[in-house]
């Protein structure tokens, strides 16, 4: 690989979280509201309200409060939050597990679904499969996602009580750590179907007219031609060449699935990250939603920047076009 290519990539990439970091940092300050009287209670004393500020650095210059702010970034040491006075470090770890884990199963389970389906929609071409897949991915990609989580969780969760209604763990939670995990996943069993019935179909669609490409090479015919079996045409072949793509679809599907997490874990009542991201823009929780944000952001922009690294291992095209730019 071309240094000049990944240093460009890695440039770039930098430069990307600089402005994020920037635009953090002022645009929390111009929001409506004052985040002073969030953790200033009107009744203090004029002694505890300047303790107050100056445990929270609000009582320095605004210049001085960004270098304290880029350095608590860089150093992930986020500060207190407002809202429930702990370090928002502890807060984003006692979370993180709960997210990862909605994160991976759903992403695990749409991606899996929709590129078998993709598949077979390209290989049987004009059949029902094919025209069944093009229209519940449509279908399924056009409604909003909390309007299809909203409907879940009436029909399976109130209506027809099979999935829990709430909650990341039972009240009480159960004894026993096996039964504690079997009870969480239980819990996710719902949010995990949601965004894999919203998430599969965008993968079917674009596996499919990738499929449809594919089968149509020289490279597939002659493999037909020489008798071999339609799995290893389909799979052996032309799947393998797909498989770029498609490895940078998954890493670029990361960050949307983390902002999508705010809305899934607020409609479900889980206790994660995008909850807590929105308990602390609603409540001004500077400290708390700059980490979060700034979090977002970094695996947003190392994602896009993973994916050009391993779309240029698999393509060496992709990097001597950039080199020739």
């Amino acid at each position: 690989m071309k240094r000049s290519w990944l240093l460009r990539r890695v440039l770039a990439s930098l430069l990307v979280l600089i402005c994020v970091l920037v635009l953090n940092f002022a645009l929390f300050r111009v929001m409506p509201g004052d985040a002073v009287s969030t953790i200033i209670d009107p009744n203090f004393s004029p002694e505890a309200k300047e303790r107050l500020r100056a445990l929270y650095g609000l009582d320095r210059p605004m210049l001085e409060q960004f270098f304290i702010y880029l350095k608590q970034m860089l150093t992930f040491r986020f500060g207190l939050s407002f809202l429930s006075r702990r370090p928002v470090w502890d807060e984003l770890l006692s979370r993180l597990p709960g997210t990862i884990t909605l994160m991976s199963l759903s992403m695990a389970a749409s991606a899996a679904l929709g590129i078998w389906l993709g598949v077979k929609s390209a290989v049987r071409r004009g059949s029902w499969i094919e025209k069944l897949v093009l229209r519940a991915g449509a279908v399924m990609s056009s409604f909003p996602g909390f309007f299809v989580q909203l409907v879940l969780l009436m029909l399976l969760a109130r209506d027809f009580p099979i999935f829990p209604l709430r909650g990341s763990v039972s009240v009480p939670p159960p004894a026993g750590g096996w039964a504690l995990l079997a009870d969480r996943l239980w819990h996710l069993s719902l949010p995990v179907l949601s965004l894999t019935l919203m998430g599969f179909g965008g993968w079917a669609l674009y596996v499919r007219n990738l499929m449809v490409r594919a089968l149509g090479e020289d490279f597939v015919l002659m493999a037909r031609a020489r008798g071999l079996s339609p799995r290893s045409v389909v799979y052996g072949h032309a799947f393998r060449t797909i498989l770029p793509p498609i490895v940078t679809i998954l890493l670029m599907s990361v960050p949307g699935l983390v902002s999508g997490a705010v809305i899934t874990e607020t409609v479900f009542s889980l206790r994660g990250v995008g909850a807590f991201l929105l308990e602390a823009l609603s409540g001004h929780d500077y400290p708390a939603a700059g980490a979060s944000f700034y979090l977002l952001a970094l695996i947003t922009v190392s994602c896009n920047l993973l994916a050009d690294v391993v779309y240029g291992l698999v393509d060496p095209r992709v990097r001597i076009e950039g080199v020739n730019r």
